[in-house]
């Protein structure tokens, strides 16, 4: 993540760069703190062994950013072995993270002036000696929601009770948190029953064999809150969500006020000459006609969902701009490894892309999400549920359909689902396969029925929200000011 501050306060943020499209999202919102002058210095971004070049996206973001007196610093890359054939990919993500570690603490030594705070990624936990080396306070920015992040705080009080003593006072009990006895008490997550908890399931147990995962997250959980976190910009606060994040820290803890969508969206920053092919496509596309699908950039599907998925869109009869990326590589250990270029025509049903030429347009691996979800031609957003897009949906007015894939995503589609009702979920994303009927059926809900409409008029009462909040004097601008001063009293204290 890019470093932002005052020409007085100079604070560093280090995240890491699993893939050149995560990395442009988050650094892209981590420069957008709400309706605030960015100045400061200094990045340590983390490249990791077999990803992509972060250059490009730096120096993308760099000129996107002129007067912004940001810099970045690209560590250097460590010498690492990737875990074997089969082997944990998350384990091996947080072992990269930790031998940075000695890079970035040659880089903070090196600034002049010195800085005067280290924000880390959620990730970066090991990044705490690096602080503590240095006598800076830490703050932590976490960028998913206030329910995974009660999750995550309350792993301590699991590993240390094992089995919880009774209910804790004040917050509503979880419905279906009896499915999985240590979190019966937990306080102050939205309520998923156990199947939508962040996944693998087993990381409740913190397995020796994966060293840093979830134990850093313990880690970082023992990094309380100073104070309870800013209400998130785009949506009311769910009623039992913030209880547990009132407790006094021994560290302080960023909470990110993401913008996007459109809200005050700069976009990629890229000239008109670059613009996305997909976005002139969709100039032509009559108002909130089309179905737009994208998964992240870790999201994939197999080659059979691919099919499913095609011919539920063909039969629904509705306009659609689809991103393909190729199907996840069967050995897990690869699993953030670059991807080759999905091959169409061998993916996708013969003759899919000719009988929809008229309506629907297929993307290969990216398209540039914000200035699509801001387009006027887009009217539902199929998704994984990732608080990213989840947010930039949120802030673009735009209603989603909930297919979630991996970690703290099931989550978040119960909070987009029932508790801002936002979103409708599609049936069977924790199987095997989602048919064809499913994707034809949801399509046609959202954009079709009156049930469509009323999500269609709650996103937009969000995006109203959402920009009310992120302008000055609203609940982000005040939490990022109340962030600034936090710092500005560590300064203090520090002289």
């Amino acid at each position: 993540m890019p470093a932002t501050g005052s020409s007085r306060r100079r604070w560093c943020c280090t995240g890491h760069g699993g893939g050149a499209p995560h990395a442009h999202g988050g650094a892209r919102e981590a420069l957008r703190p709400p309706r605030l002058r960015l100045r400061g210095r200094g990045r340590g971004g983390v490249p990791f062994p077999g990803a992509p070049s972060l250059e490009p996206v730096i120096s993308r973001l760099s000129s996107s950013h002129p007067a912004s007196s940001i810099s970045f610093h690209l560590l250097p890359r460590v010498a690492y072995t990737p875990p074997p054939p089969g082997g944990n990919p998350v384990a091996g993500m947080f072992d990269v993270l930790r031998l940075n570690n000695p890079a970035l603490l040659s880089l903070l030594r090196s600034l002049s002036p010195p800085p005067r705070a280290l924000v880390l990624d959620f990730f970066c936990t090991d990044a705490l000696d690096v602080a503590a080396e240095l006598a800076l306070p830490a703050y932590f920015l976490f960028s998913s929601g206030a329910a995974n992040l009660a999750v995550f705080l309350h792993l301590p009080t699991t590993r240390r009770r094992r089995q919880l003593q009774g209910p804790r006072p004040s917050p509503r009990p979880l419905p279906g948190r009896e499915a999985h006895p240590r979190l019966r008490h937990a306080p102050g997550a939205v309520g998923p029953r156990h199947r939508h908890l962040p996944g693998p399931r087993p990381q409740l147990r913190a397995p020796p064999q994966l060293p840093g995962h979830p134990r850093q997250h313990v880690r970082g959980a023992r990094a309380r809150p100073r104070a309870r976190p800013p209400q998130r910009a785009s949506a009311p606060r769910a009623p039992h969500a913030p209880h547990l994040l009132r407790r006094p820290p021994r560290h302080r803890r960023l909470e990110k006020a993401k913008r996007g969508g459109g809200v005050g969206g700069e976009g990629d920053g890229r000239p008109e000459a670059e613009r996305h092919a997909c976005l002139a496509w969709l100039d032509a596309r009559p108002e909130r006609s089309v179905v737009f699908l994208c998964f992240g950039s870790m999201g994939a599907f197999s080659a059979d969902q691919l099919r499913e998925t095609a011919l539920g869109l063909e039969r629904s009869g509705h306009g659609f701009l689809w991103v393909v990326r190729s199907p996840p590589d069967p050995d897990p250990s690869k699993a953030f490894a670059p991807r080759p270029e999905p091959d169409l025509g061998a993916l996708l049903p013969e003759g899919f892309l000719d009988r929809t030429a008229g309506r629907g347009l297929v993307v290969p691996s990216w398209a540039p999400q914000v200035e699509v979800l801001r387009h006027g031609a887009v009217g539902a957003f199929v998704s994984h549920c990732g608080w990213n897009s989840s947010l930039e949906a949120i802030t673009a007015g735009v209603p989603l359909v909930c297919w979630p894939l991996y970690a703290e995503q099931r989550m978040n589609k119960v909070f987009l689902v029932d508790e801002i009702r936002v979103g409708v979920a599609v049936d069977g994303y924790d199987q095997a396969l989602v048919a064809a009927d499913e994707v034809e059926r949801k399509v046609r809900l959202v954009m079709e029925t009156d049930d469509g409409e009323r999500l269609r008029a709650r996103a937009a009462e969000l995006k109203d929200k959402a920009a009310a909040a992120l302008d000055e004097g609203g609940s982000s601008h005040a939490a990022f000011q109340e962030f600034l001063k936090d710092l500005a009293k560590q300064e203090e204290n520090a002289v």
